[in-house]
């Protein structure tokens, strides 16, 4: 169907912040365990939470999986007005793939080394591509292309 392949890296993203769910619990809950923390103390206790408790490398990756949850979901809205309105192909397709892996590699950046600099550009590039997306959207929905 014309303007759909913008849909396949949605779905990418989508799975991948999948992983990062897994990843985000696969460090998180043995971290949990091994310093002995109450889940219901984080809950009744105001002073208490999981940024205090845990050694910060378990939350990077944890601090990533909300992060997929902000940005992203401007590129979700973009890719899907691309295909409702046939423009989800060609250089936005490719647009959408570089943002993808760009957001990807920010993920890895930021849950193993998560120096802020170079994670900061992977998002500033991540951004400008999204801007593009959004721009392309904007000239063909107000018929300004």
């Amino acid at each position: 169907m014309i303007g759909m392949e913008i849909l396949k890296p949605v779905v990418v993203l989508l799975a991948w912040t999948m992983v990062m769910w897994l990843w985000m619990y696969a460090t998180r809950i043995p971290a949990m365990s091994k310093a002995r923390i109450d889940p219901n103390a984080l809950v009744d206790d105001a002073e208490m939470s999981l940024d205090r408790a845990l050694p910060v490398k378990v939350q990077w990756p944890a601090h990533n999986y909300n992060h997929l949850h902000e940005a992203p979901t401007v590129f979700y809205a973009v890719a899907i007005v691309l295909a409702i309105i046939g423009q989800g192909d060609g250089l936005n397709a490719t647009i959408a793939w570089i943002y993808v892996a760009l957001r990807i590699v920010h993920s890895i950046w930021q849950a193993t080394m998560n120096r802020v600099m170079v994670r900061f550009a992977l998002f500033i590039l991540s951004s400008l591509a999204l801007i593009a997306l959004i721009l392309h959207a904007g000239m063909a929905v107000f018929d300004a292309a």
